[in-house]
């Protein structure tokens, strides 16, 4: 990292990600550490740990929970 906060991509990185000026990278806090990505690997990342998983459904779910709780106070 330079003296104003800039990283710096090794240009052998670079070409190999097709990375170009003004690509937009994410860095992203994990436990394990963190995790520079572009915007395009990043929807992957989501979409993969979402995968099987019925969102819509664990949404309702919650929601019948928490107006059961209301009712019952």
């Amino acid at each position: 990292m330079g003296e104003r906060g800039r990283l710096v991509v090794p240009a052998e990185l670079r070409e190999r990600l097709h990375l170009e000026a003004g690509t937009v990278l994410i860095l992203l806090e994990t436990p394990q550490g963190v995790v520079l990505a572009t915007r395009e690997q990043i929807k992957q990342l989501v979409r993969g740990q979402l995968e099987g998983t019925n969102i819509v459904a664990e949404l309702l779910a919650d929601r019948r929970r928490q107006a059961a709780a209301e009712d019952a106070a």
